[in-house]
């Protein structure tokens, strides 16, 4: 079980809950429920308010839905722990990640992204010719044509259509003084500026923008996937490849990647790419924590160990260049 099978699971759930008369003929089963990491000082890892929701149609308080749920949750291989909290928040504890699985879903995440990438590009294009900096109206179509393109391809991605997003999202400008930040930081700089804060808010650009350092997140996060790729030439030098296997040593690392799909599945739903920025930092900086174990040490010779590593470190720069395409930046292999 991994965070992205808990929806599906507590639609069945439900579905199942309906069909024995637990919860009544005329309860509405949902198509899918959202499902989040819980927030610090919260119970358990995960959380969904699905209950809520469903205890409309079924008559029932949320609370007696939630225990409906949990009982039959509980009993589900792959999910440890299941408690009710507040009004009817199902809460969710699982097994620590297995590092093939999360390898094998990089893989199948990776060519589920691929046909919006072509979109990342031309909205490069469009940005690349900017309108008057000096006009405040230019401004506010600017950074509403880069957050709505970007909320588009998240959408897409949860297999929905473009259509699904209004034409006017509320969507703060750029001041005036930042009109130009195109023009002086680049389209992929500039991009991350305008979705590293919700949309209601004005983004801030300064010349952290453009630092080669740690000191800049988006400079780690094309960095780290950098790294992941001169891991795998590095590799190969030495006579080995990435091949799946368990990895103990990487536990945040491995964590971050099985939430992945539930943020990008969290930042479609909320249209909130900003969900998708802080995502892509925490794991840029676990994989560079991580990377200096992947390749041999000194006298080592390469082992199942290593190529695992590797597998691991392959697989989660695969998952940041794809969160960078959905943003529309590039991911370069080498920085």
């Amino acid at each position: 079980m991994t965070p992205a099978d808990l929806s599906p699971c507590v639609v069945r759930a439900v579905r199942r809950a309906v069909a024995d008369g637990e919860l009544g003929a005329g309860t509405v089963v949902p198509e899918r429920v959202v499902v989040e990491r819980t927030r610090p000082g919260g119970v358990g890892e995960y959380a969904t308010p699905a209950a809520l929701a469903v205890a409309r149609s079924a008559g029932r308080p949320p609370r007696d839905v939630a225990g409906v749920l949990a009982r039959r949750l509980g009993a589900e291989p792959g999910i440890e722990r299941v408690e009710v909290t507040g009004p009817g928040f199902l809460n969710f504890v699982l097994p620590a990640p297995a590092a093939p699985a999360l390898v094998a879903r990089a893989i199948v995440l990776d060519i589920a992204i691929r046909d919006v990438r072509g979109g990342a590009a031309f909205l490069r294009a469009g940005l690349d010719d900017p309108d008057d900096p000096e006009d405040a109206g230019a401004a506010a179509g600017l950074r509403q044509r880069v957050v709505r393109r970007c909320v588009q391809r998240l959408v897409r991605a949860q297999g929905g259509s473009e259509q699904d997003v209004p034409a006017g999202l509320p969507v703060a400008p750029l001041a005036r003084r930042d009109a130009d930040a195109v023009r002086r930081y680049g389209a992929d700089a500039a991009c991350w500026a305008m979705l590293a804060v919700p949309a209601r808010e004005t983004p801030a650009f300064s010349d952290v923008l453009l630092h080669q350092g740690e000191a800049s997140e988006f400079f780690r996060v094309r960095y780290a996937y950098s790294r992941s790729r001169a891991l795998v030439r590095n590799a190969a030098q030495l006579g080995f490849h990435p091949e799946a296997g368990e990895v103990d040593d990487a536990p945040a690392l491995l964590r971050l990647l099985a939430d992945h799909p539930l943020v990008l599945e969290a930042a479609a739903h909320h249209r909130a790419p900003e969900r998708l920025v802080r995502h892509l930092v925490e794991l840029a900086d676990a994989l560079l924590d991580f990377h200096h174990r992947v390749l041999p040490q000194g006298d080592e010779k390469p082992s199942a160990a290593h190529r695992a590593r590797l597998a691991l470190a392959e697989a989660a720069g695969t998952v940041l260049a794809g969160g960078l395409a959905l943003l529309g930046t590039d991911a370069p292999e080498r920085l």
